[in-house]
């Protein structure tokens, strides 16, 4: 499974970006007027179209507990990482415990971070279509080539269960 890039880096990029969502994109026209070199008054202006992409949020398919104290700082850490891992691409559990676990991510112990990945309430099964339609978005795939993808411990380690149900929503099975 190609690693994902830590939320750290993620954040900074939405941030420098001014972008506060994820995923697909909106597109949205911003009128900005600008003095002419010609006018006549000095209130004569022009418009200018400016088009800039501002991403559409992702489906909420993660909801935390309510604040859980038990958890240790480095933990807490590691589920607001996990959150905004899953706020711009969709994970396996599994594949979300070791990217937030990976010394190339975030680095937190196995630990750590699968006790804060069980913290969250997160619909497994969305997060399989979602990551089924990212993946037909850049290239085709057949029904079981789709759920090898998705199951693969080398690929995104969805179980599967939860691969033959992405792959079906995501429109490649019947």
């Amino acid at each position: 499974m190609p690693l994902k890039i830590s939320s750290a880096v993620i954040v900074a990029i939405l941030v420098i970006a001014g972008i506060a969502g994820a995923s697909s994109k909106k597109t949205s026209k911003t009128s900005v007027s600008t003095p002419t070199t010609q006018a006549a008054t000095p209130t004569q202006t022009a418009t200018t179209q400016i088009t800039s992409t501002t991403p559409a949020p992702k489906p909420k398919s993660v909801t935390t507990a309510a604040p859980l104290p038990n958890l240790t700082t480095s933990q807490q850490n590691a589920v607001q990482a996990a959150q905004n891992y899953l706020s711009t691409s969709a994970f396996s559990k599994q594949g979300l415990i070791d990217q937030l676990s990976s010394s190339a991510g975030d680095g937190y112990s196995v630990q750590d971070a699968t006790v804060a990945v069980d913290s969250l309430t997160v619909s497994w099964d969305a997060e399989a279509v979602q990551d089924a339609k990212q993946y037909l978005q850049t290239s085709p795939f057949s029904c079981q080539g789709m759920i090898e993808q998705l199951s693969s411990s080398a690929g995104e380690n969805f179980t599967a269960a939860q691969a033959q149900y992405g792959a079906t929503k995501a429109g490649l099975c019947s």
